[in-house]
């Protein structure tokens, strides 16, 4: 019998090696584009729907709007009420999720392979015929103006609004996809239809299936449910690929604050302007923001937490969208800690961009954190699916997620540097905080970023 020596760890084996099933691609004569991938094994089917059309795409006077067409859209179809539509999607083993962020909106379901015809008949009932009926769209718009109204309570929601405000002052990204209580009341049914005939066209999307299926064969079934999709006369039947925003003005301050009196903690929002999911500096931004913020050892969570105890976790990330997404640091604090948290963390974004660059400890810890456990997140279908989006809606090589292993494997310390000093600009950080004012603006005074915009909870 083999003996176990229990009084050391185990040697750390090899990474395994990602590999990407084969993407077969077909466009219909409409315009839509049909990616297939065959995940063999278990009967199943995984299916996502990519319209690149996001809360970047709201009217200036309608923020929501996007996200309100998106709710709308299993709300009844033809003569099928919401109820109808659900028990259908119900008697197949399967639930459609509805997904919106700035740059796209997708809808994902996961059934059998012996309902495949079902569910994508079900998927097309919803996208091309939504009926968008009166007392349906006043019913969600009132749980939309609800949740944004609560949203007033909570602080890290607060914090997020008057972020993105600051950040992207009169630019399509600043505002959050659920839109403002003013926009949502002003809003009527047919400026949700409207939208969804001008950006709910096939020439635009992507029909993702990933399952136990071959190419030709779910093809086939795409095109039966969705060959009929027309699309408007002045839209053209290439495939269309939106640039990002263009990118915002300066901000015109760099301190805001949400007052909340009493509260025992403020949530803080620290950052700027970061890089679009196109930088050539995409693997080394991942490995430097792990070392500053994205993991529990990361320097902000040991000094923040670990050393100075002033909040229970903090993170940093960059959001990487098709246009240039923010940088941003989060973290609830002790009120009376406040503006020294915001001091460390604005001195850890100086440090790894000038005094204390990433270290060899510290490249081997997060390049380990970022590819130990990365094959797992292509162990399913749906996984898959959600995978192969984000090859659609950035444009990515098809082998991307083959070769991010090798890719952060190669990034050194002069990438590091590089992207931190390219992506970073701890001189130009704005800072919003949602919290009892007068115990800490006294305090944040000290720390030079100007007089605060005061924003009621209402503007935030």
């Amino acid at each position: 019998m083999n003996q176990i020596d229990r009084s050391r760890l185990p040697a750390v084996g090899p990474d395994p090696r990602v590999v990407f099933p084969l993407v077969c691609r077909e466009t219909l004569a409409n315009g839509l584009r049909v990616w297939t991938a065959e995940r063999r094994g278990l009967p199943v089917l995984a299916m996502v729907l990519l319209v690149p059309t996001g809360s970047a795409a709201d009217p200036e006077d309608r923020p929501g709007l996007a996200a309100m067409t998106a709710d709308m859209l299993d709300e009844g179809s033809g003569e099928r009420s919401a109820l109808e539509i659900e028990d259908a999607f119900a008697r197949i083993g399967s639930e459609l999720g509805t997904e919106i962020g700035p740059d796209a909106t997708v809808l994902s379901l996961t059934t059998l392979s012996r309902f495949s015809a079902r569910a994508l008949e079900l998927l097309s009932a919803v996208v091309v015929r939504p009926r968008f009926a009166p007392v349906d769209f006043t019913r969600v718009r009132d749980l939309r103006v609800t949740r944004v109204v609560q949203q007033r309570d909570m602080p890290a929601a607060l914090a997020d609004r008057t972020f993105a405000r600051i950040v992207y002052p009169d630019h399509p990204y600043g505002h959050l996809a659920t839109g403002t209580e003013r926009a949502l009341r002003a809003m009527a049914v047919d400026e949700v239809v409207e939208f969804h005939g001008r950006e709910y066209v096939p020439p635009r999307a992507t029909l993702i299936i990933v399952g136990e299926a071959d190419h030709a064969e779910l093809v086939r079934l795409a095109e039966e449910a969705f060959g009929g999709w027309s699309a408007p006369p002045v839209v053209s039947l290439a495939p269309e690929r939106p640039a990002g925003p263009a990118d915002p003005v300066a901000p015109e301050v760099r301190l805001a604050i949400v007052p909340r009196e009493g509260a025992p903690q403020s949530e803080v929002r620290i950052g700027h302007l970061g890089a679009a999911r196109a930088t050539p500096d995409y693997h080394a931004l991942l490995v430097l923001n792990t070392i500053l913020g994205g993991q529990f050892v990361s320097r902000l969570n040991m000094n923040l937490r670990e050393d100075k105890g002033f909040t229970y976790g903090v993170r940093s990330s960059f959001d990487l969208r098709r246009g240039r997404g923010p940088f941003v640091i989060q973290l609830g604090v002790a009120t009376s800690a406040t503006a020294d948290a915001v001091r460390e963390a604005l001195a850890e974004l100086t440090a790894i961009c000038r005094s204390r660059p990433a270290t060899a400890h510290e490249l081997d810890m997060a390049r380990q954190a970022l590819t130990r456990g990365y094959p797992r997140g292509f162990e399913t279908a749906e996984q898959i699916a959600r995978a192969a989006a984000q090859i659609a809606l950035h444009d990515l090589p098809a082998d991307h997620f083959e070769q991010f292993m090798p890719s952060v494997a190669r990034v050194d310390a002069a990438a590091v540097g590089a992207a931190a000093g390219a992506h970073l600009a701890p001189d130009r950080a704005v800072v919003a905080i949602v919290g009892d004012q007068a115990r800490i603006a006294p305090s944040l005074a000290s720390l030079g970023l100007g007089q605060p915009l005061i924003m009621a909870p209402a503007d935030a």
